[in-house]
């Protein structure tokens, strides 16, 4: 039987390089001003402006009284609460009649679990590659939308409160009521002002108009007791808070208790 040579001839793949090359990422100085290493040359950076921010809130802080107001009142009726900025938008959203009432669940739960599970599900939703936002426009759309929204009602029930709540506005005292005007009973020579506010020791825990502090509200006190028993309190005392002894002369002391007994 006859034996036939056969010749093996081998092909080149070109997908496969002949010459294995390590996976080293090549050094920062083949890219003269392209690239930097992160450490340290990057993380520097992103330090340096992060401590300029942390330093220009601080002087913000420092150089800037914050707005309190006056000390919580639970005598107090007349003040309307209003929750913090960043929660105003949800404020004012609640007045409108189809977020609230019978469609409460409609402003408290549908309408924010919609726009934050969007704000979640974003990666998902949009999975375009251009950057433009005028070739996204859905995307730029309901971020435009948001936006306007979010400013619009916080603005919106800040503008409304200041209006319908003056005295409240700008970090007054929380609509505290001006001290009654003196009953025909009391002395006629003082006014309701020289009586109280001669009276530092007592408006310091009482309030300048009697609204309360760290003591009780003295708006209504002539309700509770008379002269006799207010000038008793205030010769000896009342547990647990009221000290007695503060107002030692006898003439101040009628004044004060007929005037304040005189405030129903």
């Amino acid at each position: 039987m006859a034996k036939h040579d056969k010749d093996a001839t081998f092909v080149g793949d070109s997908r496969v390089p002949a010459k294995r090359i390590p996976n080293v990422a090549p050094s920062y100085s083949d890219f003269p001003g392209k690239s930097e290493p992160f450490w340290p040359n990057f993380l520097l950076k992103e330090w340096m402006v992060a401590a300029v921010g942390l330093v220009g809130f601080l002087v913000l802080t420092v150089s800037h009284e914050s707005p309190l107001t006056a000390k919580a009142n639970p005598n107090d009726t007349s003040f309307v609460p209003l929750p913090d900025w960043y929660f105003l938008f949800l404020y004012q959203l609640l007045k409108y009649p189809w977020a609230a009432g019978d469609w409460v669940v409609l402003g408290t739960v549908i309408i924010p679990g919609i726009a934050f599970g969007a704000l979640f599900l974003a990666p998902w939703l949009d999975a375009g590659k251009e950057r433009r936002p005028i070739r996204r426009p859905v995307a730029s759309g309901l971020m435009l939308l948001s936006l306007v929204s979010l400013f619009y009602l916080t603005w919106a029930a800040m503008d409304e409160h200041n209006r319908n709540h003056p005295s409240q506005a700008g970090g007054g005292s929380h609509g505290a009521a001006p001290a009654p005007a003196p009953a025909e009973e009391a002395d006629p020579g003082f006014t309701a002002e020289d009586i109280w506010t001669a009276q530092q020791s007592c408006i310091g825990c009482h309030g300048g108009n009697m609204e309360g502090g760290m003591g009780p509200n003295l708006q209504k006190i002539g309700e509770k007791y008379s002269a006799e028993e207010l000038a008793e309190i205030i010769k000896n005392g009342k547990p647990p808070g009221m000290p007695g002894g503060l107002i030692t002369d006898e003439q101040t002391i009628k004044e004060l208790t007929e005037y304040m007994a005189s405030l129903k």
